[in-house]
């Protein structure tokens, strides 16, 4: 999803004003979501939708509509989840929070569990 920096986004920044949150979340993301809500009728309306299938099972024009319809949805976040998520993002980074490194073996069990599934 598209993501629209803050203004004068401090690095270790974990709090929004209510500027910030009402500037960025409410009216840009506002604006953001009608934007995609249009393309996706659009591409609804005009039958391109050969590229909303991601698997080879799917019916694009059906995923095309499910689309529409879940971009009429309101993706505006509360003020205090949004900074419940900076918060966590800076634990990580500042290593508050220990993370497990991703192994070749994981990326092998994953291989196994969703391989038939990847088209190549």
């Amino acid at each position: 999803m598209f993501s629209i920096p803050l203004l004068g986004t401090d690095k270790n920044k974990t709090k929004l004003s209510w500027f910030e949150y009402i500037l960025h979340s409410c009216i840009i993301q506002g604006w953001y979501n009608c934007w995609y809500a249009f393309k996706n009728w659009g591409d609804l309306m005009s039958g391109n939708w050969e590229d909303y299938a991601l698997l080879i099972s799917d019916d694009p024009l059906e995923q095309c509509a499910l689309y529409f319809w879940d971009s009429l949805e309101d993706d505006i976040y509360p003020k205090e989840f949004l900074e419940s998520l900076m918060q966590m993002a800076d634990d990580v980074k500042t290593g508050k929070v220990k993370t497990v490194p991703f192994t070749k073996e994981m990326f092998d069990k994953l291989d196994d569990l969703v391989g038939d599934m990847i088209d190549e």
